[in-house]
């Protein structure tokens, strides 16, 4: 029986309290952040659409209800701008829920880990391969090229395993991402033999990190369901996905494009300033700010 290689759906895990946020996070959701105009949330879900996903599935907590209504209708806003003849910013507010998207969303009713947070978005996917993307890695492909998931989506279709965006990481790094190591299998891609969760540098089996971009076969929900909790107490993504490796296999991908750690202030200031030159309405005037800047 052929395996099933179309990824309809993409589950996105935003129940997480944005704790390195704060005070900024204690009234509104990490992944509602804006960078230049653009929440994080909306970055991660055009990137699903632009793959050919159409289903995105959000794992949610208590505080979360400002992502709903993000991509909810807001007839009131629509009503105001259509009265005023801002038919520009009218086409841009509907834009963000196409009328081929669908959304669902279920409650993650505890921080167990990533793990957990995926298998809770079990009774919606079904048995069928999907995408899983973490808002706050915000990933751009190369200028003029395809997204991260679009190119990891032409990989699935060809090798469809379950597959891991991976970047080079430096060494002193390798504890703040899931290390994977084997052996290569392609144009950038790599057999998954060994996946060790935020080893030591003195431990690491390789500087392969896993970035926040998936795409997972449904047998990974029997493997989250059954496993121990692992790293800090938590159920991770990364010990249910390294048991497909000997039963199904599983790839590395390493992608084109960069990816800004959005989850730390650092990374969200890069992101920031780099989409701002980008921007077209801002970013010229924003390049000679910056020019003229002095300590």
């Amino acid at each position: 029986m052929k395996k099933v290689t179309k990824v309809n759906k993409a589950v996105f895990p935003v129940a997480g309290l944005g704790t390195r946020f704060l005070p900024a996070t204690k009234a509104q959701p990490k992944e509602m952040l804006p960078i230049v105009d653009k929440p994080l949330i909306q970055y991660a879900v055009e990137e699903a659409y632009e793959a050919g996903i159409r289903h995105m599935v959000f794992v949610t907590g208590r505080s979360k209800r400002a992502i709903e209504d993000h991509f909810d209708t807001a007839y009131e806003l629509e009503s105001e701008l259509q009265a005023a003849g801002k038919m520009d910013l009218l086409a841009l507010v509907r834009s963000l829920a196409p009328d081929d998207m669908a959304f669902s969303y279920v409650r993650q009713p505890r921080s167990l880990g990533l793990g957990h947070a995926v298998l809770c978005a079990a009774p919606i996917v079904g048995d069928e391969p999907f995408a899983v993307l973490l808002a706050d890695d915000l990933m751009r492909g190369p200028a003029g090229g395809k997204g991260i998931l679009s190119q990891m989506v032409d990989v699935f279709q060809e090798t469809p395993t379950s597959l891991l965006a991976v970047q080079e990481v430096p060494l002193a790094h390798v504890r703040r991402y899931g290390i994977v190591a084997g052996e290569p299998a392609g144009d950038r891609l790599v057999k998954v033999q060994q996946m060790v969760e935020k080893p030591a540098p003195e431990q690491a089996p390789s500087r392969l990190g896993v970035s926040g971009r998936y795409i997972l076969t449904p047998a990974v929900f029997d493997c989250i369901r059954n496993q121990p909790r692992g790293s800090g107490g938590e159920i991770q993504l990364t010990d249910g996905i390294a048991q497909l490796i000997p039963s199904e296999g599983v790839h590395a991908y390493l992608y084109e494009g960069k990816r800004y750690d959005c989850g730390s202030k650092q990374g969200f200031l890069e992101a920031t300033v780099e989409y701002a030159l980008h921007h077209p309405e801002v970013g010229q005037t924003f390049r000679d700010y910056l020019k003229g800047l002095r300590d």
